[in-house]
C-alpha cells in the first residue's frame, strides 16, 4: 500500500475551501500583530489559490489551461514560502503558528499525492508499455 493516498480528485475539491480559509482565517485569528503582512500574505495567498484552482485541469476547474503538474508545483511553493515567511518576516506567536502549520499541511498534502504517471511511462501487467487512454 502506497503512502501516497490523496488523489486528484480529492485535491481538487480540497483547493476551495483552503483557499476560503485562507482569506478569511486571517481576519478571524486577528494575524497582524507582529508584521501587517501576515494577515495579507494569506489574503493574497488565498486570492491566487482560488484563480489557480479555477484555471487548473482537474475536474473543478472552470477553465482549464494550467496542467496539475503546474498547479502542485506553486503549491509545494506556497508551503516553503509559508514555512520561510516567519523567518523573513520577523513573525512571532499566532502570526508565525499560523504559518508554519499552513506550510506543514501544505507540503504533507502535496507530498502524499497519488499522481498517475503519464502514459508513456505506464506499463501493463506482462511489461509491455501500455496504450494512452
Amino acid at each position: 500500500m502506497s503512502i501516497r493516498f490523496i488523489t486528484k480528485y480529492v485535491h481538487a475539491y480540497l483547493d476551495y475551501p483552503v483557499a476560503l480559509s485562507l482569506t478569511v482565517a486571517p481576519f478571524l485569528l486577528h494575524l497582524g500583530s507582529s508584521n501587517p503582512l501576515a494577515l495579507w500574505l494569506s489574503v493574497a495567498t488565498g486570492i491566487a489559490a482560488l484563480l489557480l484552482t479555477l484555471l487548473t485541469d482537474h475536474q473543478l476547474g472552470l477553465v482549464r489551461v494550467l496542467p496539475y503538474g503546474f498547479h502542485v508545483a506553486v503549491d509545494r511553493l506556497v508551503g516553503l514560502t509559508f514555512l520561510a515567511a516567519p523567518f523573513v518576516f520577523h513573525l512571532k506567536g499566532l502570526d508565525a503558528a499560523y504559518y508554519w502549520a499552513n506550510a506543514a499541511a501544505v507540503l504533507t498534502v502535496t507530498f502524499l499525492l497519488n499522481a498517475p504517471e503519464p502514459a508513456s511511462k505506464r506499463v501493463s501487467a506482462d511489461g509491455r508499455a501500455a496504450n494512452a487512454i
